[in-house]
C-alpha cells in the first residue's frame, strides 16, 4: 500500500508571511507545490516497493528451474521427461488453481482464524490492501510446495493422478496453512493483535514450515501410499543407491558447497553436497529476518546433521525418497521453526513486525491439524511393474529424453505404447 501524502495547512504559514496583500495567495501557492512534490514520492516509494515485490518474485520463482535441474539429475535417465513434464505444469495447473481458489483460501480478508473468504478468481482485485504483484509473489510460494513434492514421489507416480494432487496441493491444502501463519486474520500469525498460539504466534518469514514443511509432509504422505521404487531395498531390507544420471543437472539446482557428510562416507558425493546446501536454505527460510548472522552460521550447521539423520532414519524404515526431499524440507523446515524460537532477536522482531508487545519470542510450532492424502498406487499388476521398469517417460509421455537403447521401439510394443 502507499503511504500517505504529508500535509500542508496554508493557514499555519500566514504568520511566517507577514500582513501583506498577498500572504494568503503565496501560502496556498507554497502549500500546493509542497503538496504536489509530496505525491510524487509517494508514487516514487509505490513504484519502488512494487518493483521490489516483482524482482522477489521472479527470485522465488527462479527456485522452480533450480527444482526441475535438481529433480532431473537425480532421477534415472529413463524418467527425465517425465519428472522435467511435471515442474512446468506445477506453475501451470498451480497457477490455475491458486488463482480460482487458492489466494482468496490464503489471504481473502477479513476472514477467520482458519481460512479466507474473499477474492475468488481475484474478483474485486486489485484491492487497498493487495495489489497483482502481491498475488504473483505468493503464487511463486505455491508451487515451489508442488515442486517439493515431485520429488519425493519421483520414477513411480502416474502423470495424470501427480496432476490431480499438485492442483489439491497449491489449491486446497497450502492456502489454508499460510493463512494460519501468513495471514493478519491467522490463528498462528505473529501480526495478529489477540494471538491464539503462546501468545505470539510463529515467526516464518519465508517458509520453513509454511512452504517446505508442508511440501514434505505431502510428499512424505504420497511416498508411503506409493512405496519404494523397485530395487530400493535388497531381500534383507538393506538400502541400495539408486543413483540420478546427472551430477550436472544436480549442481545446475543448488549450486556447489560442503557438508559434513564426507566426515561419514569418507569421499565427496555431489548430490550429498548440494542437498546439503539446499537443507542450510529451508531451515533459515523462517528466522532470515528476526536472527544475527552467527546463529544463521549455526542454523546450517544443524541443518546438516539433521538431513543426515533423516536420511538415516529412512534408511531404517525403508522409506523411498529419490530427492530425499521429505527428509531435507521437512527436517531441515522443521528445524528452521525451532531456530526461530530458539535464536530470534527481540530487536528484530519488533523491526520486522510493528506493535508488538512481546517482551520475548516464544515461538514454537503447533502440532499440524491438516492431514494429508492422495489417491496413489502402484499396484497394477504386471503392467506397474513394466511401466516402472521401463520408465516414466517411455509409457506416459511417449518417447525418452535420451536416446541411451536400441530397444525403444521393442519397449513401446510390449507396453502397447503408440
Amino acid at each position: 500500500m502507499a503511504s500517505s501524502p504529508l500535509s500542508c495547512s496554508a493557514s499555519d504559514l500566514y504568520p511566517l508571511l507577514g500582513d501583506g496583500a498577498n500572504a494568503t495567495a503565496a501560502a496556498e501557492f507554497i502549500c500546493g507545490r509542497f503538496e504536489a512534490i509530496s505525491n510524487k514520492f509517494v508514487d516514487t516509494g509505490y513504484a519502488v516497493d512494487n518493483t521490489y515485490l516483482l524482482f522477489s518474485a521472479y527470485l522465488v520463482f527462479a527456485m522452480q528451474l533450480g527444482f526441475a535441474m535438481l529433480c532431473a539429475g537425480s532421477v534415472r535417465a529413463k524418467n527425465t521427461m517425465n519428472i522435467m513434464l511435471t515442474n512446468v505444469l506445477d506453475a501451470a495447473a498451480g497457477g490455475l488453481f491458486y488463482y480460482t481458489f487458492g489466494f482468496a483460501l490464503a489471504f481473502g480478508s477479513p476472514s477467520n482464524g482458519f481460512i479466507g473468504q474473499h477474492f475468488f478468481g481475484l474478483s474485486k482485485f486489485p484491492s487497498p490492501s493487495f495489489d497483482y504483484g502481491y498475488f504473483l509473489y505468493q503464487w511463486a510460494f505455491a508451487i515451489a510446495v508442488a515442486g517439493i513434492t515431485s520429488g519425493s514421489i519421483a520414477e513411480r507416480t502416474q502423470f495424470v493422478a501427480y496432476l490431480v494432487y499438485s492442483s489439491f496441493l497449491t489449491g486446497l491444502v497450502y492456502p489454508i496453512v499460510s493463512h494460519w501463519f501468513w495471514s493478519a486474520d491467522g490463528w498462528a500469525s505473529p501480526a495478529r493483535a489477540e494471538n491464539l498460539l503462546f501468545g505470539s504466534g510463529v515467526i516464518d518469514f519465508a517458509g520453513s514450515g509454511v512452504v517446505h514443511l508442508v511440501g514434505a509432509v505431502a510428499g512424505l504422505w504420497g511416498s508411503l501410499i506409493e512405496g519404494p521404487r523397485i530395487g530400493r531395498f535388497d531381500h534383507a531390507g538393506r538400502a541400495v543407491a539408486l543413483r540420478g544420471h546427472s551430477g550436472t543437472l544436480v549442481v545446475l539446482g543448488p549450486f556447489l558447497a560442503v557438508v559434513w557428510v564426507r566426515l561419514l562416507v569418507g569421499h565427496w558425493n555431489v548430490t550429498d553436497v548440494c542437498n546439503g546446501l539446499l537443507g542450510g536454505f529451508a531451515a533459515i527460510t523462517g528466522g532470515c529476518s528476526v536472527v544475527d548472522p552467527w546463529a544463521a552460521v549455526l542454523c546450517g550447521f544443524v541443518s546438516a546433521w539433521v538431513l543426515i539423520g533423516c536420511n538415516k532414519l529412512a534408511e531404517k524404515l525403508r522409506y523411498d525418497d529419490p530427492l530425499e526431499a521429505t527428509q531435507l524440507h521437512g527436517g531441515c523446515g522443521a528445524w528452521g521453526i525451532i531456530f526461530t524460537a530458539l535464536f530470534a532477536k527481540e530487536a528484530y522482531v519488533n523491526e520486522v513486525y510493528p506493535g508488538s508487545t512481546r517482551e520475548a519470542v516464544r515461538a514454537v510450532h503447533g502440532r499440524w491439524r491438516k492431514a494429508l492424502s492422495c489417491a496413489y498406487s502402484t499396484d497394477f499388476g504386471d503392467r506397474g511393474l513394466e511401466e516402472e521398469m521401463a520408465g516414466m517417460d517411455l509409457t506416459s509421455h511417449g518417447g525418452l529424453a535420451y536416446v541411451y537403447t536400441d530397444h525403444e521401439d521393442e519397449l513401446k510394443k510390449q507396453l502397447g505404447v503408440v
